[in-house]
């Protein structure tokens, strides 16, 4: 079978920072036919990078912990620990995206990367696509308050051990997708990561 959709009609029902848009559509069906017109709204913004810092010479990973307005509803869960993460400005590629995240929200400079995966973060609601990276540094020197006065960051920087992080994951102590994902997936890839950049 052929899927396929046709849009009826789109309004932009919010131009801000994020845009926010409102489609009529239908779509074709798995046991035949077209479904009836539907509307959605989406959250409309551009694609995104995340990039997990890490130090295998001392088995340590660098979080990051920042006031989210996402988690308001929770009032005492509304800092989150993450990773580094940042939208892909005009003619920017995801990897430099990347190296100058890095240096920007936790002081680091990344000496090797390799992509992880790219996914949709939230596809029933919103076009955010990220490209997730890990990348390989020296966490001797890692620590502080990072970010950009202009963009309002205000961001706690640590270094932890591997150990320590996937603890957090476990405990739900990291309730944001992205570094759950990334560190999920050193946990089964550290062996073949080590070899790689040992080489």
């Amino acid at each position: 079978m052929k899927k396929n959709f046709e849009v009826l009609g789109r309004e932009i029902v919010y131009p801000g920072f994020f845009r926010m848009e409102k489609y009529r559509l239908k779509h074709t069906l798995y046991d035949g036919g077209w479904s009836e017109e539907i509307s959605r709204e989406l959250f409309v913004r551009g694609n995104c990078v995340a990039v997990l810092l890490y130090d295998p010479t001392a088995d340590k990973l660098v979080l990051i912990e920042q006031f989210r307005a996402g988690a308001i509803l929770n009032p005492d869960r509304a800092w989150l620990v993450e990773i580094v993460a940042g939208a892909i400005e005009a003619g920017e590629t995801a990897e430099e995206v990347a190296y100058r995240e890095s240096i920007e929200e936790a002081g680091c400079t990344i000496e090797q990367i390799k992509v992880i995966n790219e996914f949709y973060t939230t596809p029933g609601g919103s076009s955010e696509r990220i490209t997730l990276f890990c990348g390989k540094i020296d966490s001797s020197q890692v620590g502080g308050i990072h970010g950009l006065d202009h963009e309002h960051e205000d961001i706690l920087v640590r270094a932890v051990s591997f150990d320590e992080a996937y603890q957090m994951v476990v405990n739900g102590e990291i309730e944001s997708a992205i570094p759950i994902i990334a560190i999920q997936w050193l946990a089964l890839n550290k062996r073949q990561l080590l070899a790689e950049w040992a080489s």
